[in-house]
């Protein structure tokens, strides 16, 4: 059994890994401060409460119990919020990757699959987007995970950690039987918004701009589901565990299905999937926002063998199920 420390194991993509995690025979141990996650999601392994800020907190984190490899998704990951306040993302994002690189170093932990973004490649020249395209972030959040991209590479370099980094372009979807789900304070992401304009929860879905360079005008994004994106994780996972020794390495893989889908034919999904009608207002853009972002899936499935197999219309369903359901308790 591998025992995994999963920063940021309370939030949307942290406890659907552990989750994978749990049911493949991995122990999951979250170390959370649930500022943004929810103590309800921590359902598949122990949970420590502490911050990436505090590096006592963490040693006493790898003190527990022998930890084999850290899942790193702990971050703030709001665009327009990094642009407003960017000392807050710097601390939270690149500093306390730095406090957990140490903390590691400290316990003897050589491996670490970490939750990076394609917001680093900022606005893309190419069609798709391959993992040796530039990396030139438009706002601060993909500036962030840059670093700490960057920050992960010195340290395989300098002091033998091996690595697996994924770029995830956007993610959608919900547990089957909507045993665990989305659910944001506040919410900012395109298919629970849509959703929970459909089922009466929310007044109406604001798209932001309708002038980008666009078949309608909306910006168009790469869309997985992140039951998908979370068996990425466990073959991340194994990749890493095959090797004992050597000299470090940190590999990246996009995580994304290789086309995209505007805001506009998100609407019309949801609507078509939900059968509810979906209310609409203009809004202006937001900065930071690239007209189009979508993956080069081919390296994931090439050397992970990695296979999503959940389209937009399976996001819908799953997604719209756990809002249906209530989501976690306030």
């Amino acid at each position: 059994m591998t025992v995994v420390l999963v920063t940021g194991g309370a939030g949307y993509i942290g406890a659907h890994a552990c989750r994978q995690l749990a049911r493949a025979g991995h122990r999951p141990v979250v170390f959370d401060n649930l500022a943004t996650g929810w103590r309800a999601a921590v359902r598949f392994g122990p949970l420590i409460e502490g911050d990436l800020l505090d590096p006592q907190a963490l040693d006493r984190a790898f003190a527990v119990e022998p930890v084999d490899v850290v899942m790193h998704f702990a971050a703030r990951s709001l665009v327009g919020e990094s642009m407003e306040n960017p000392e807050l993302y710097w601390r939270n994002n690149a500093g306390g990757s730095l406090n957990l690189l140490e903390a590691m170093r400290r316990a003897g932990v050589g491996r670490i699959v970490f939750s990076s973004t394609a917001a680093t490649y900022g606005e893309p020249e190419m069609d798709l987007i391959p993992e040796t395209a530039p990396t030139a972030p438009t706002n601060t959040y993909g500036a962030t995970k840059a670093a700490v991209e960057r920050m992960i590479g010195d340290f395989a370099r300098a002091y033998g950690l091996r690595a697996t980094m994924f770029r995830y372009f956007n993610v959608a979807g919900a547990a089957p039987r909507a045993e665990i789900g989305e659910q944001h304070r506040p919410e900012t992401h395109l298919v629970p918004l849509v959703i929970e304009t459909a089922l009466g929860q929310r007044q109406a879905i604001t798209v932001f701009g309708r002038d980008y360079p666009t078949p309608d005008g909306t910006c168009i994004r790469d869309y997985v589901h992140v039951e998908d994106l979370a068996a990425a994780h466990l073959l991340g996972l194994e990749r890493l565990m095959q090797t004992d020794s050597g000299p470090g390495e940190a590999e990246v893989f996009n995580l994304g299905i290789g086309y995209g889908y505007s805001v506009a034919e998100v609407i019309d999904r949801v609507g078509a999937v939900t059968g509810e009608a979906v209310s609409v207002v203009q809004g202006s853009r937001r900065p930071g926002d690239p007209a189009r972002l979508i993956c080069d899936p081919r390296r994931a499935r090439t050397v992970l063998g990695w296979r999503p197999a959940n389209d937009l219309d399976a996001m819908i369903r799953d997604a719209a199920a756990w809002h249906r359901c209530g989501g976690f308790p306030e």
